[in-house]
Parts: C-alpha cells; structure tokens; sequence
C-alpha cells in the first residue's frame, strides 16, 4: 500500500543518490585536470577519457535529478490526496519509463565494463600500451560504479513501481 511517506521515502533516496552521481563525477573531472596538468604520462592520459566522459554524464545526470527531485517528491505527495489520478496518469507511465531506461542503462555499463577488463587485463604488464591499460582501468571502475549506484536505483524503482499500480488499482 503506497503511503505518502513511500512518496517521499523513494525521492529523498533518488535524491541522495544523484548526489552520490555529483560527487563521484566532480571527483573525476578534478583527476581529469590533475591528470593533464601534473601526471602527463600515456598511463593517466588514457585514464582520463573515460573519467572525463562519464564523468560529464555523472554530473549532468546527478545534477538533473537532484534539481527536480524535490518538485516531484512535493507534487506526488500532493497529488496523493488532492488528485490521486495524477499518481495513476502521470507518476505511474513514468515511473515505467524509468524502468525501461535501466534495462538499456544496465546493458551499456556492462558492456563498458566488459570492454574496460578486456583493455585492462591485455594491454597490463605492456609498458609501450600503458595509454590503453590506463583508459581500461577507469573504463572499468566508471562502469562498475555506475553500474552499482543503478542496480540500487532499479530496485528502489521497480519497488516504487509496484506501490503505484497497487495504489492505481484502488482509485
């Protein structure tokens, strides 16, 4: 049975956990730049494509949904008793979406961790490829994070999915 407090529960946790996604990606962008201005070596210049790119995402994406989380955690909340057809009509199609999305989302991150441990473990131990062992390496880690901090997110998604058809079969 979905609660009010359920509401605010679920966006006050996407809310620390796009937070997590702004650290993490402020995190990267300054190894990028302390990369290029003080370690300038093939090691830390193929390290910092993907910690500078997924950074960038970590942070638009942190950003994005740290900015609009306390909107929607209020409307939802409101709505729950003043127009609870929204929660059906609006919330629930997407809620779905989200869902949808973390299925493509968890694919990708796979196949960039994949991709990471591939360049990781052949181009290790080759002193004159350390570029590509350094790009699998943070390949690898970015990927692992991401895919981690959205494993949990899908849960907490799929779970807020199921509160909202239960409170859309009642209304």
């Amino acid at each position: 049975m979905l609660t009010k407090t359920d509401i605010e529960k679920y966006f006050f946790a996407e809310k620390h956990e796009s937070l997590f996604f702004l650290i993490v990606g402020a995190v990267a962008i300054l190894l990028v730049i302390s990369f290029y201005v003080f370690l300038k070596n093939h090691f830390y210049k193929g390290a910092a494509i993907p910690l500078l790119l997924i950074g960038l995402v970590q942070l638009m994406v942190g950003y994005t949904v740290y900015a609009r989380s306390d909107n929607q955690r209020i409307d939802n909340v409101y709505a729950f008793d003043m127009n609870p057809s929204k929660l059906k009509h609006e919330e629930l199609p997407r809620i779905k979406t989200v869902n949808k999305n973390f299925m493509i989302y968890r694919w990708v991150e796979i196949f960039f961790l994949i991709a990471g441990l591939i360049l990781l473990f052949y181009f290790k131990g080759n002193e004159h490829k350390t570029f590509f062992f350094g790009l699998g390496l943070t390949l690898a880690i970015q990927s692992a994070i991401m895919l981690g901090a959205d494993y949990f997110a899908e849960k907490r998604a799929l779970f807020y999915q199921q509160q909202l058809e239960s409170f859309a079969q009642q209304k």
